[in-house]
């Protein structure tokens, strides 16, 4: 366990240096059924969402969310710990908050998401820094210049363009975990107004999500970008 906290000490200590990051960024784990939960992680004192959690876990706080934590079936369902609730899947509850024209609309929305394809118990969220297991995704959330480098990051080896998905909703489920489990890809996301309602996610900030596997990659890229094409580039 040693080994990879120090890794990912390593890891969390060049992203957050020299890309500027002005958060932790954030190791989740969902963990599988059958699976244990890593040792030495406290459930929260009372349910929040699994945005929430994110958004806490930036700022230093460590956090076991079994199902029984989580108080959003929204974002519970995306991570494949409980089915779609019927009112979501049939688009009421979205269009309720009025950005839809109708619920065939948001029902279309949600029919189109991505949901992680195994069977989910819980999360375990902290700062990447202060993780002693291997996360399924890290997460960061900044300012778009900040989150720009993961686009240079994604094709220094093989080039092309990268594509990303988000919708009016599901920021920190969807986007920035559930899509990089599927896709095993990175994916940005706008924000969505669940985070803008109940996390300290701010007007200017975006966020990000990025597979573990390709976290090392990016490390070794950044400490070539940093006295390169960073040290050119307009970062204030």
């Amino acid at each position: 366990m040693s080994e990879i906290l120090d890794k990912n000490k390593e890891y969390a200590s060049v992203m957050k240096e020299v890309m500027k990051l002005r958060y932790e960024p954030v190791a989740v784990k969902l963990v599988k059924e059958g699976e244990e939960y890593p040792a030495g992680y406290s459930e929260p004192a009372e349910q929040q969402s699994h945005c929430q959690s994110i958004f806490r876990a930036k700022d230093g706080a460590c956090f076991k969310m079994p199902l029984e934590c989580h108080n959003c079936n929204v974002g519970a369902s995306a991570l494949g710990m409980v089915p779609t609730p019927d009112k979501v899947a049939s688009g009421e509850f979205h269009a309720g908050i009025g950005m839809h024209d109708s619920p065939a609309a948001a029902a279309k929305m949600i029919s189109d998401r991505k949901v992680v394809p195994y069977k989910v118990i819980g999360t375990v969220v902290c700062p990447l820094k202060d993780a002693d297991f291997i996360p399924d995704v890290v997460a960061i959330d900044d300012i778009p210049e900040r989150i720009y480098w993961i686009v240079p990051l994604t094709t220094a080896e093989k080039g092309g363009r990268v594509e990303f998905s988000t919708s009016p909703f599901q920021c920190a489920c969807e986007d920035i975990v559930s899509m990089p489990v599927c896709t095993g890809q990175p994916n940005i996301s706008l924000g969505c107004f669940g985070c803008r309602k109940k996390t300290t996610m701010k007007a200017d900030e975006m966020a990000c999500g990025i597979p573990y596997s390709m976290i090392p990659g990016y490390v070794e890229h950044l400490n070539k970008y940093k006295d390169g094409a960073m040290a050119k580039a307009k970062r204030d």
